[in-house]
């Protein structure tokens, strides 16, 4: 075990001994769920976009505008295969990232998927303000929002743990649902210790 691990497990009470892979829809909240998780944990938080912005120096939308949506795929394949590699910790992904059949192989051999389902309702509340959405930049975003959750829930429902979300739960509260739900479903992921 590392000296992080080890101050992991003291502080929490808590050890982690894969990489949580945040999925889900734009809007699900894989970033701030998977950000106070890492907190909590004492781990390294990553995230898949971000990694890919900071190594092409342009956003998301402008990848996706400049290079099309395959090649970005590609890119977020090679960036999450990398980072599962890295360090144990916890990733968040894109919202399309777990579509793609390598990404969701990488990952269950490497990590675990945590599927953060929220309802259309809810994921529209949180995007609809918002025009970082490349996939929802089309005359009528709330329908294409629609396509998208009714193409993408079979995909996500392969996740290896699935964590309800509702309108009403904190961040806090998710990550005490994720925290329950792994030690329940996924002990080779998350074990409590005797701190």
């Amino acid at each position: 075990m590392s000296e992080i691990q080890q101050d992991n497990a003291v502080e929490t009470g808590l050890r982690l001994k894969k990489t949580v892979v945040m999925v889900g829809m734009m809007g699900a909240g894989k970033t701030a769920v998977g950000r106070a998780l890492a907190l909590r944990l004492n781990v390294p938080f990553l995230d898949s976009d971000a990694e890919i912005e900071t190594a092409a120096n342009m956003s998301v939308p402008e990848i996706f505008e400049r290079d099309g949506e395959p090649f970005f795929r590609r890119k977020e394949t090679q960036v999450i295969s990398r980072l599962l590699d890295e360090e144990c910790g916890i990733l968040s992904t894109g919202g399309g990232a777990f579509l793609a059949e390598e990404n969701r192989a990488n990952i269950t051999a490497r990590g675990v998927s945590v599927w953060l389902n929220a309802d259309l309702d809810l994921l529209w509340q949180r995007v609809r303000h918002k025009d970082t959405r490349p996939l929802l930049r089309t005359p009528d975003p709330r329908a294409t929002l629609a396509d998208l959750y009714a193409q993408r829930v079979p995909v996500y429902a392969l996740a290896d743990v699935a964590v309800v979300s509702k309108p009403d739960f904190t961040i806090e509260e998710m990550v005490d649902r994720v925290v329950a739900t792994l030690l329940t479903e996924r002990p080779d992921v998350l074990e409590k210790t005797d701190a």
